[in-house]
């Protein structure tokens, strides 16, 4: 795999400057569009996580190949596991769990890692979305999500009232 360029950056309460770097990583990277638009979604909502659920620390990585921009999102206090992301469903009546839903359903591939440094949240997105139904990775360590893309159907839905 050769990677064209890497990025680091501290998760920080300012998920402005997060957004903008992704935004940045993925326009560099050949993501434009809707698909760089839910890339910078998914790493959002990813981001909140950490904060208002995890660790409240950690680490966005962004990594481009020539197939795939991929983010990785470190949770040092490691508390997002596997069922979290298996029970993610849209309810109106639960508080919690759309962020993780909505995750898996505007990424290519979300894969989950418990590592040493906490819980490794992997969100890709191919560059060359014909392929992206047959991009799933899976490594022995690694719990993968499958979960079809909804592309614009996702976005015109409504939420019912609460």
């Amino acid at each position: 795999m050769s990677v064209a360029y890497e990025l680091h950056c501290p998760i920080r309460a300012n998920l402005d400057f997060i957004r903008d770097l992704i935004r940045v990583c993925g326009r560099y990277g050949g993501l434009t569009g809707q698909r760089l638009e839910d890339l910078v979604l998914a790493v959002n909502e990813a981001v909140a996580n950490v904060l208002v659920h995890g660790g409240k620390a950690g680490l966005v990585t962004a990594r481009s190949t020539p197939d795939e921009l991929a983010v990785e999102v470190l949770d040092s206090g490691g508390r997002l596991r596997h069922h979290h992301l298996a029970a993610a469903e849209l309810d109106p009546e639960r508080p919690h769990g759309f962020g993780l839903w909505l995750i898996q359903h505007l990424c290519d591939h979300v894969a989950l890692q418990q590592t040493g440094l906490g819980s490794l949240l992997s969100l890709h997105m191919r560059l060359h979305p014909a392929d992206a139904a047959n991009a799933v990775r899976a490594h022995d360590h690694t719990a993968v999500i499958p979960r079809p893309r909804h592309g614009g159907q996702l976005r015109n839905r409504q939420l019912p009232a609460k």
